[in-house]
């Protein structure tokens, strides 16, 4: 993947939570993880974080936001359910980003979202667990940034051995 990333959540509060954005931040290859103003430790998320990312991705706790604690050339992205988002599918990523996701109970606060060039939204009717935006909004990069081959346009079914094309005029066309 090219680039680099990191991802966090601010005012996170239950260990959980944590957990599930460390292991999905390992693997999908980001280079860091933070919290904002969370007392949340990643030694109490082993049972989440079953994948160990304490000993492979760098953890950052900090008591309050301050963005020129981000690398350098590092572009600031909120995730978040805003009227004045972006949608995610239709977001094109950083190649150098640090994505910021609200609490579970809450919304990122105002400064954050003030100093995030870009605020993105996954597009669904109502919030997401922080767990589950985390996953969605990495995976989304990783379609972007990750080298995969394009989709194509016929689908083959398993098993299927080619497909066959009629012109749908008569039996065999």
């Amino acid at each position: 993947m090219r680039g680099y990333f990191g991802i966090g959540s601010e005012g996170l509060s239950k260990p959980h939570n944590l957990g599930v954005i460390l292991r999905t931040a390992h693997a999908f290859g980001a280079s860091f993880a933070f919290t904002i103003g969370s007392d949340l430790d990643e030694k109490n998320v082993r049972q989440t974080d079953t994948s160990g990312s304490s000993a492979h991705l760098p953890y950052y706790r900090w008591p309050d936001f301050d963005p020129t604690r981000f690398p350098e050339g590092c572009v600031l992205v909120g995730v978040e359910l805003t009227d004045d988002a972006v949608d995610l599918p239709s977001f094109r990523h950083p190649l150098n980003a640090a994505y910021i996701l609200g609490p579970e109970k809450g919304s990122l606060s105002q400064p954050v979202q003030d100093a995030c060039a870009h605020i993105v939204k996954i597009p669904t009717a109502f919030c997401l667990n922080v767990g589950l935006a985390t996953a969605l909004t990495l995976y989304d990069r990783s379609i972007l940034f990750g080298g995969h081959a394009p989709r194509p346009l016929v689908q083959k079914h398993r098993g299927q051995r080619g497909v066959k094309k009629t012109t749908g005029i008569g039996k065999n066309g």
